[in-house]
């Protein structure tokens, strides 16, 4: 059986809700002094990418950007689910006293963001952080609400949204599955 699927955004409207997310990090921040942005594994490094070249034409400066892989740090790995294979993390700078942007994909329960906000405490102590996804689509299990948003797409538990890339890991579309 095949599910029934809707594209809730296609590429240029990825890139419109990259470029509007891009442009409230540097008004809330008053610029990219002290930014970085981590993209936690793997489709929000892939977007935390996206959105520094944003950030990097609008504001003719970048930011540093790295990734954080947050599989040792999930609260719902146990020996009887999958092995989740571990992924690499990637953060070739200091964290202290910076204000790091997280980024991801999809914002669900929130336990993903509980995870990597973990994991990053592990790599230093930022000055704040703050939380940009491209989809928000509701059902917080933890008190976690995002900074930046791309879309508000609410969502019943059974559903599905996807960000699709491309081979060359830039997105291509968000899917909604029913």
């Amino acid at each position: 059986m095949t599910a029934e699927q809707t594209v809730i955004l296609d590429g240029a409207g990825v890139k419109r809700a990259l470029t509007r997310i891009a442009h409230e990090i540097l008004e809330r921040n008053k610029g990219v002094s002290d930014v970085v942005l981590i993209g936690i594994r793997s489709g929000g490094a892939f977007l935390a990418d996206g959105i520094a070249q944003q950030i990097s034409v609008i504001e003719g400066d970048g930011v540093l950007v790295g990734a954080v892989d947050i599989t040792l740090y999930r609260d719902d790995v146990s020996g009887h689910l999958p092995h989740h294979p571990v992924g690499k993390t990637d953060i070739p700078f200091s964290l202290e006293g910076k204000k790091v942007v997280l980024v991801d994909d999809v914002l669900f329960t929130g336990r993903t963001i509980r995870a990597a906000m973990d994991a990053l405490m592990d790599h230093g102590r930022p000055r704040c952080i703050q939380l940009a996804v491209l989809i928000d689509r509701g059902h917080r299990e933890l008190p976690i609400r995002a900074d930046f948003v791309g879309r508000n797409v609410p969502t019943s538990l059974k559903e599905n949204v996807q960000v699709r890339f491309n081979d060359m890991n830039q997105p291509i579309e968000v899917v909604l599955e029913k």
